[in-house]
């Protein structure tokens, strides 16, 4: 199956000395405006994360959507985790997962606590679209913790080594699907920004397999993305 589970993995960084060469004047007026601004970044930052407070959690409204074409199924809490996206991380990718089974297969392995992975949707061989984690949370899909948190994940039912199975119904639900989420994110609609599983860094998996129409879809997904307004984004938390 496409999905797995997320890798930890951390980034750091450095900073430099300003010009010391500055007068005191604009040190004290440069040093209040800097509090002003920290004050009001931790104050936004409180705002925007008070749920994260224990005991607290954010306001959901139970079997929302994102995707107004698709059903609600929910995931386990086990292969996810919860998160306030793209407020604490942006969204600038979408990645494309082969189930290696049935559409049922993967729904019930998406449900089940051990499987510890999961992807925010499924999209099977007759075009429909389920969605079993919200856009805003962390699906543990890539294989690896920064693309988990930057991206969404689609499944697709069939084999990698099944041309059959990528159906013409699959391909325009698919394209669909993906234009509405490039949309809310405004992520480019190309190759860097949409993906395949193989192409995820430190992934050992290879879905969506060479029979995967890349031009074919691409293509779909750029019509979709300039066309009358598709099912979209629903409006609930």
């Amino acid at each position: 199956m496409g999905a797995k589970h997320e890798s930890t993995g951390a980034a750091g960084g450095g900073s430099q000395d300003g010009d010391r060469r500055i007068g005191r004047r604009a040190l004290l007026v440069g040093g209040t405006a800097a509090a002003v601004g920290t004050a009001v970044l931790a104050r936004d930052e409180l705002a925007r994360l008070w749920w994260r407070v224990p005991g607290v959690e954010r306001p959901r409204e139970e079997g929302a959507v994102d995707y107004a074409a698709a059903r609600w199924v929910a995931a386990s809490d086990e292969n996810w985790r919860r998160a306030d996206r793209p407020d604490d991380f942006g969204v600038d990718m979408v990645i494309v997962h082969v189930t290696q089974g049935s559409f049922a297969s993967a729904v019930k392995a998406f449900q089940d606590p051990s499987h510890r992975a999961a992807t925010h949707y499924i999209v099977g061989q007759d075009g429909r679209v389920t969605q079993m984690i919200r856009e805003l949370d962390v699906a543990y899909h890539a294989g690896n913790r920064d693309y988990n948190e930057r991206s969404v994940g689609i499944e697709h039912e069939g084999f990698v080594d099944r041309p059959q199975d990528f159906t013409d119904a699959m391909y325009a639900a698919s394209a669909r699907l993906t234009a509405g989420i490039c949309a809310r994110y405004d992520i480019p609609v190309d190759r860097e920004h949409i993906i395949g599983h193989v192409e995820v860094p430190g992934t050992d998996h290879t879905d969506p397999g060479p029979h995967w129409d890349w031009d074919r879809y691409m293509e779909l997904v750029r019509r979709a993305a300039t066309s009358a307004p598709s099912p979209g984004a629903s409006k609930s938390a």
